[in-house]
């Protein structure tokens, strides 16, 4: 394959990502805003600070020049963590190619605006450009994708001609890529589970047990359906990959940073010591802040984003958070 493909945001998922089209075949260049990083894929081929031990492809090059990792690419994947992205983007702009894709693999929700990627490509590019916006999500930690471990994501654009595209680009026999039309849910799915996740943590944390987890993870999809329901979404979509799947590999897998936090919180550990500990990058800490405040603008209550909001920006006691949860006024079970 000669096509060529950008890949914007060198962290363990977006050098997972690039590796993966390169081993496909697609030349690949990999943006890093680290120029120490461009050095040390050159020269070794391993990203040894956010994906170490892991040899990357040959065909997979590394550039500091944004320039240089968009010419010519048939397809942008970006992978910037949300609260840069708009940086990121409005750099890009008079640099991407025309009528190509534009993928969105980065989950959070942007602070202070309350857009989502996909939203926010929405708000800085021309209408025209419009169609080409896509959003990858799923069950998918980097680690694994990278050892060509068996894992299924979902694919999002409005445009299906779009959604197919990407999923032909990013299709191989351990990485399986399904489409879907519901970007908003998609995309809400993928960032509410990394909050629910941190609570999940929190819980290890304090020594509770698997019933507690059970129930976080459970009255979690709830709220993340209800509030995907206020803003447009698709109920059906929090029952698939991007939604129940992501929701229960983050807050049960060893590998997830959202759920490593919380479980230091309950440790009693505090939030500025665990993030200055932390090379990557834990989605869920600013995303609970940014959910609180959507599930506000749109009235929808919920009261584990709630929570973990209280405990991470106020200070609240984790043992009392889950006292106020658990003596709740009684109601019926539903979303």
């Amino acid at each position: 394959m000669t096509e060529r493909i950008g890949v914007i945001g060198a962290g363990s998922w977006g050098t997972t990502l690039a590796d993966l089209l390169a081993r496909k075949g697609y030349r690949v260049t990999l943006w890093c805003f680290e120029p120490e990083l461009v050095a040390e894929l050159r020269d070794s081929g391993i990203n040894s600070r956010f994906l170490p031990e892991i040899p990357l492809s040959p065909r997979l090059s590394a550039t500091n020049s944004l320039a240089e990792a968009v010419a010519d690419a048939r397809l942008v994947l970006f992978a910037s963590p949300t609260q840069v992205m708009r940086t990121v983007l409005n750099q890009l702009l008079p640099l991407l190619p025309q009528g190509i894709p534009l993928v969105s693999a980065s989950k959070g929700i942007e602070l202070g605006t309350l857009l989502t990627m996909s939203q926010l490509f929405r708000e800085l590019l021309p209408v025209s450009r419009r169609r080409e916006i896509a959003v990858l999500s799923g069950p998918s930690f980097a680690r694994e994708v990278a050892r060509q471990m068996p894992t299924a994501v979902t694919v999002a654009a409005e445009d299906e001609g779009i959604a197919r595209q990407v999923q032909k680009f990013f299709s191989t026999d351990y990485f399986r890529v399904y489409t879907n039309s519901d970007l908003v849910g998609v995309e809400l799915g993928g960032a509410i589970k990394n909050v629910i996740a941190l609570a999940a943590g929190i819980s290890d944390g304090l020594g509770f047990g698997h019933n507690t987890r059970a129930a976080l993870i459970t009255r979690g999809l709830a709220e993340m359906s209800r509030l995907g329901r206020a803003v447009g979404a698709d109920p059906g979509t929090f029952a698939g990959l991007a939604g129940m799947g992501d929701l229960v590999l983050t807050c049960t897998g060893d590998l997830s940073r959202n759920r490593t936090v919380g479980v230091r919180i309950g440790r009693g550990e505090s939030l500025e010591g665990i993030l200055a500990s932390m090379t990557m990058v834990a989605e869920g800490v600013k995303t609970t802040e940014s959910a609180w405040m959507l599930a506000q603008r749109h009235g929808v209550e919920m009261p584990i984003i709630e929570q973990v909001y209280r405990i991470i920006h106020e200070g609240r006691p984790a043992r009392q958070a889950v006292i106020e949860l658990m003596t709740r006024n009684p109601r019926a079970e539903g979303i």
